[in-house]
Parts: C-alpha cells; structure tokens; sequence
C-alpha cells in the first residue's frame, strides 16, 4: 500500500517581523543582534502578506523576531491581521512588556503572547540570555501581562546545560500562571551551531520527552514539546500502554490536532525579508512573496510539495510506523546531513515495522 499524502492545510505562519533584537541569546537561530536589518517588509507589504493568507486560510500568525516589540508599526499589522479574522499573537522575550504595552497588544487583538524563560532562575536564564538583568526584566514583562488580563505561556529551549532544570521550569511556569508550556529541543542552527556540544544525546533526549509526558499527566497547565516530533510517538505508545487514547488526558485537545514535525505541512515561516520556509531552523527558499502570491508559495512550492509526500523521507523514517505522527526534524536532518529529508538524527527509535498508508 502507499503511503498516503500528508494533509497541507495551513494552521500556522509564523512571521519573523524584524530581525533586530536587543538580546543577544547564545541559541538564537537566526543569530539576532541590534540591526538595523535591511529589506524587512513595508507596513504595506506586510498588510498585503496578511491579505493573501486570510484569503484562503485563518491561521494562526506568530508575530516574532528577533524582537517584534522594536517594530514601530507592530501594533498597526497585528489590527490589520485581526480585523482580516486572523489570530494573531506575538513572540517576545519579555523585556521591553510594560502595562501600557500589554494593554496595547489587547487593543489591537493579540490574544495570547509568549516569552522565552530558559532558567528557573536569574543565574541560568541571564546567562542563556546573554544579559545581566534579563531574567528580572521578563518577570516584570509577565508581571505586566497579568495584570492586563493577556493570556500568555512560557517557552523554554532545551541544552545539556538546563535539561535538569526541566521540572523546576515547569513548576515556575504554573507558579506564574502561564496558560501553557512549550518546551524546545534546541535546533544547532544560527548562533545554536556554538551550542552543538550541548545538544543532549540519543538516550537522553529520550528521557526528556519521557519526563515531560509523565509531567503532562498531572500537570495543570498545558504542555507541548516542539522541535522534538518523536515526543508524538512517545505519546502514542504510551497512550496503547495504558490501554487509553494517545490524545486522552489534560492535553487532548492539543495532541489531537497535531504532529511532530509540522513545517511546510500546516505550518511555514516568513523570514524579514519576505523569504517562506518550513520553518525557521530550516533556511530553505521556498518562494519570496515579493515576487509570487503566498498561497501560490504555499501550494506549489517544490519543496514543501516534497515534505508532503511521505515515500520520499529516507532512513528509518521512511519505514517507521509512526511516520504520520512524528516525520523527524527536517531542520536537525538537514543541519547535520545536507539532507532535509533524510531521517531523524537525534531519535533513538528503531522501527518495529513497515510504515502503512
């Protein structure tokens, strides 16, 4: 039997808005500094980017950066994109949120807001961050938060250096009042290629992923893992352990509508500069939409037309049962082979049998 095609129905983009950040984070993908950055999209071509994707779909948009908070019409795009019926929210790190801007990001119809926590303490976090103060500056952000009433979650990168800070981190995050945690596996692109020694071994990252399921029995906040598919297949074994839905549990609805791997199948980022790619790991030019309409990139683009066609993965992704839950990480495929679709090169599962249809 084949394979069948896997589903391509955008449900999120992310929109790198600018590049320039005021940190300097040590695992930054895009290695973002100050800026300037030249060639960032126009408030007009950002407002006409937003057009084109409402007119065939109503993702998600993730508003990021660098920092998204130091582009002065950030406020301007994300009214445009929710008056278009998009949900917009916004990626930050935390330290430029004060009440006014908060209770300006409401105005305008953002809806949920992340900000990045890499340490459950000042010491791991500034060092991560590259900042004295960073990890102050981020509680007053969420602080600020609060007190508008916006919804927001923590996202926590994970090395060598913090992977047995994960409970603390996810004890911090409900202490907080996060709406959810988002743990990710660190991608050694950008400035995360100096990190490549921190990246956790085969056994250990399977750890992790075991940890956090364990975690998201009982744990009273959502928690997802990204840039780490092969948590799906975790979560799928363990649900036919227990004798329940894979989905079942506090994060069901979560689990049920998701995959490991999702770039260029419902997700793709748009670069500053108007470049789409899978995702933002993965600098593949998928199309520039200065020069073709998005839902045309989206559609016909080559290389996502080829994340979608599950016979052409090769290794032991291709054989695996839990292909159409996982798929492996194109981006660490790619960074460490040439090959964004050769097989996952940080799982530790070998497959049982031949994938089916």
């Amino acid at each position: 039997m084949n394979p069948s095609p896997l589903p391509s129905t955008l449900r999120m983009v992310a929109w790198e808005v600018t590049r320039s950040c005021n940190l300097s984070c040590v695992h930054c993908r895009a290695s973002a500094q100050k800026g300037p950055y030249p060639g960032e999209l126009t408030t007009e071509e950002g407002k006409k980017l937003l057009e084109e994707i409402a007119a065939f779909s109503k993702p998600v948009i993730i508003l990021t950066g660098g920092e998204p908070l130091l582009r002065e019409d950030i406020y301007e795009l994300a009214a445009y994109g929710d008056g278009l019926g998009l949900r917009m929210v916004l990626a930050t790190n935390g330290t430029l949120v004060t009440e006014n801007v908060a209770r300006r990001m409401l105005e305008v119809g953002i809806q949920r807001v992340s900000i990045s926590l890499d340490g459950p303490d000042a010491e791991s976090h500034n060092a991560f961050r590259q900042m004295p103060g960073a990890f102050a500056e981020s509680l007053e952000g969420i602080n600020a938060l609060k007190k508008a009433g916006m919804e927001f979650q923590i996202n926590t990168t994970i090395t060598s250096s913090n992977r047995h800070s994960l409970s603390a981190m996810m004890d911090l995050a409900v202490r907080l009042g996060a709406a959810a945690h988002h743990i990710f596996l660190l991608v050694p692109t950008g400035r995360g290629r100096d990190l490549a020694g921190q990246s956790i071994g085969l056994q250990d990252y399977e750890d992790t992923l075991q940890a956090l399921y364990s975690a998201s029995l009982t744990c009273p906040i959502d928690l997802k893992a990204t840039c780490a598919p092969h948590y799906y297949r975790i979560l799928h074994q363990q649900g036919a352990a227990r004798g329940k839905h894979p989905a079942e549990g506090h994060n069901a609805a979560l689990h049920a509508v998701t995959r490991g791997c999702l770039g260029g199948i419902s997700f793709c980022f748009i670069s500053h500069t108007g470049q789409v790619q899978p995702c933002g790991y993965l600098e593949l030019n998928c199309g520039e939409v200065r020069e073709a309409g998005f839902e045309m990139i989206w559609r016909n683009s080559i290389v996502f037309q080829k994340l979608r066609n599950p016979e052409l993965y090769r290794g032991k992704c291709n054989r695996c049962e839990f292909f159409h839950v996982c798929g492996g990480c194109r981006a660490r495929a790619y960074e460490l082979t040439g090959d964004y679709l050769a097989e996952e090169p940080f799982c530790a599962y070998q497959p049982a049998k031949k994938r089916q249809g």
